[in-house]
């Protein structure tokens, strides 16, 4: 929105709405100039306001943009909330931006984009993930329900499993995906023998810091095969995934080597010291996939993709 413009000043008053004083000219006045100000203060800042901005542009499903951050990452727009887009690159890659002045670019192009118009009946509503949503079943009839493949994920933790159930449950539901947890990422290796992975029984595993020389990494690497994919975030625990916006934090505390994280997480907000309170309220508070960082998006999506490929069970 423009910024509210100075009320005029009429003709031949000051500022203060006083006569000026009498002096030379062809009006028999002089303007009333404030130095310090230059001559014509409404002249520029009303240059200012003259600025081109970039046009605003709705970001309809299918449009084709480029992110103008310097990643270069192009693609196509498969989902849009009130502050984030989600686009498509030609190899099935997903990325999460938020919606910011001239952070794209159409053709070449800065662009705004929008949030389109509310969809009109008929049109296909959007899950918590930003899928299309499964269309609801007939007045007293009930969804077929789907058999559970052999296939598939393995998360952490409850926490884990909590969350990818209230953000992928309904379209973990559609493709017949059951989550489960490990209780730590100790018990993989054992969970992966147990399991016996093959073409028709993929196993997607859901891992915590899993960055370069950690613990994770290496057990991941001891797992992975043909048939296992490990895929993981750069987050301490599943709970900083979620966007500190989300909570009305500025950011996650950084709680000292040495302290439990999610102790020293909660101490350090101010919270109730009970670790079941604290995850109850972040659960509450992420409600779609614009509340989690990229990270955790790009990686969920890709164990989906990996335990419903064409061929597995």
């Amino acid at each position: 929105m423009a910024p509210a413009r100075n009320p005029p000043i009429a003709a031949g008053l000051g500022a203060a709405g006083v006569p000026p004083p009498p002096g030379p000219g062809l009006s028999g006045s002089v303007p009333l100039v404030r130095p310090h100000y230059g001559t014509d203060v409404l002249a520029e800042s009303q240059a200012r306001r003259r600025r081109p901005e970039s046009p605003q542009v709705d970001a309809a499903s299918g449009l084709v943009v480029e992110e103008a951050g310097g990643r270069g990452f192009c693609g196509a727009v498969v989902a849009c909330e009130k502050d984030a887009v989600t686009l498509e690159d030609r190899f099935g890659r997903r990325r999460v931006f938020p919606l910011r002045p001239g952070a794209f670019l159409l053709e070449g192009r800065p662009v705004t984009l929008t949030r389109p118009a509310p969809a009109q009946p008929g049109r296909p509503a959007r899950s918590r993930s930003g899928s299309v949503a499964r269309p609801a079943a007939p007045a007293g009839a009930a969804h077929r329900a789907q058999v559970a493949r052999a296939s598939r994920i393995y998360v952490e933790g409850r926490h884990d499993a909590e969350l990818v159930e209230k953000i992928w449950g309904d379209d973990l539901r559609d493709v017949g995906v059951v989550v489960e947890y490990l209780e730590g990422v100790d018990h993989l290796p054992s969970v992966v023998h147990s399991f016996a992975p093959g073409p028709q029984r993929r196993l997607g595993v859901l891992v915590d810091h899993l960055v370069p020389g950690s613990k994770e990494q290496r057990i991941a690497a001891a797992v992975t095969s043909p048939y296992v994919l490990v895929a993981g975030h750069p987050f301490v625990d599943i709970w900083q995934a979620v966007k500190p916006a989300t909570l009305g934090i500025s950011g996650w505390p950084t709680v000292p080597r040495g302290t439990p994280w999610k102790e020293g997480v909660l101490r350090a907000l101010g919270w109730a010291p009970d670790t079941a309170a604290g995850w109850k309220r972040i659960l509450a508070a992420t409600r779609y996939y614009t509340d989690l960082e990229a990270e955790l998006l790009g990686r969920v999506e890709e164990l989906i993709d990996f335990v419903t490929a064409p061929g597995s069970g």
